[in-house]
């Protein structure tokens, strides 16, 4: 237990960037937990997720958003949405970057992301993926940070294999504000079981499908009944045309009992228990531009 010498801190930080720079890695390292899925692919976030951390003396509220991006469609407008929250409500943001991003590649977003340094936001710019960089190339980045957002602290991590990260962690803690947690101290996140199950499953869709079609596609669970040892789930894959149906499925159903068995396999060592999943493809036609649907999906709240 904190002492009365030692006052509770707590507040939310915010993890904003241009697509595929590897937010979702840094989320999952600073939390501690699988909560965000993770490909090679871009725009494989589409909500506001929260990994809550809570130690005796604090609590930090991360939130995983959307890569910054351009809509061409309602689905990518209700996404862009979601990243622009996280601008207006951070007690600290951090500007996930990385080795291979032009550093203005987004100069809008970028701007306002300057505007809350000079406001007194604090905003810590990390620079991903130092892996794949030499020391000069490095060296270059951080002073076009320090010129770009002069208030902002830089530091150089490798997410994926973990590389200092812990120093992200100790400065977060550091700046943040006084006050008592938001959350139970039990608290990892504020998804449910049925969020979770849907995006594993999503994401063997984005896996193993190419192109356009792993974007087209939605997933919802129907149906999820607990019990002590066996979760029994049931989910609808819903793509945007008649003709992606079959391509879902594959020949005899081989391509879906894929994405079925993996996904199984995953939400077992998610769950920490066995699960029967069954998992069906129907046609929502035109979802990702029709309001109806993106409220039932989660996207829109109005």
């Amino acid at each position: 237990m904190n002492t009365p010498n030692t006052p509770h801190k707590a507040g939310f930080v915010n993890i904003i960037g241009n697509p595929n720079v590897g937010k979702s890695t840094l989320m999952n390292r600073l939390v501690g937990e699988r909560l965000s899925i993770i490909t090679s692919k871009a725009q494989t976030t589409r909500h506001r997720i929260l990994g809550i951390v809570s130690g005796p003396d604090f609590q930090i509220v991360y939130s995983d958003t959307p890569g910054v991006l351009k809509p061409k469609y309602k689905l990518q407008e209700s996404m862009l949405e979601f990243s622009r929250s996280a601008l207006s409500d951070a007690d600290v943001l951090v500007y996930v970057t990385d080795t291979v991003e032009q550093p203005d590649k987004n100069n809008d977003f970028l701007t306002r992301v300057q505007s809350m340094a000079a406001d007194g936001t604090p905003v810590l710019v990390v620079i991903n993926k130092i892996d794949l960089t030499t020391p000069e190339k490095l060296e270059e980045l951080v002073s076009w940070w320090h010129t770009a957002i002069p208030t902002a602290e830089i530091i150089p991590v490798s997410a994926q294999e973990g590389f200092n990260v812990k120093p992200v962690i100790k400065r977060i803690v550091s700046l943040l504000p006084e006050g008592p947690a938001y959350y139970p101290k039990d608290t990892l996140t504020d998804k449910s079981l049925r969020f979770f199950a849907s995006e594993i499953i999503r994401e063997k869709i984005l896996t193993h499908y190419d192109k356009e079609l792993p974007y087209s596609v939605e997933v919802a669970i129907e149906s999820y009944e607990e019990s002590p040892t066996l979760d029994r789930i049931g989910a609808v894959i819903y793509v945007s045309r008649q003709s992606q149906k079959g391509i879902i499925i594959g020949h005899r159903g081989t391509k879906l009992k894929q994405v079925g068995t993996e996904a199984r396999k995953d939400l077992e060592a998610f769950l920490g228990k066995k699960v029967f999943l069954e998992i069906f493809v129907k046609v929502a036609e035109g979802w990702r531009n029709n309001d109806r649907a993106l409220r039932q999906f989660g996207y829109n709240n109005d």
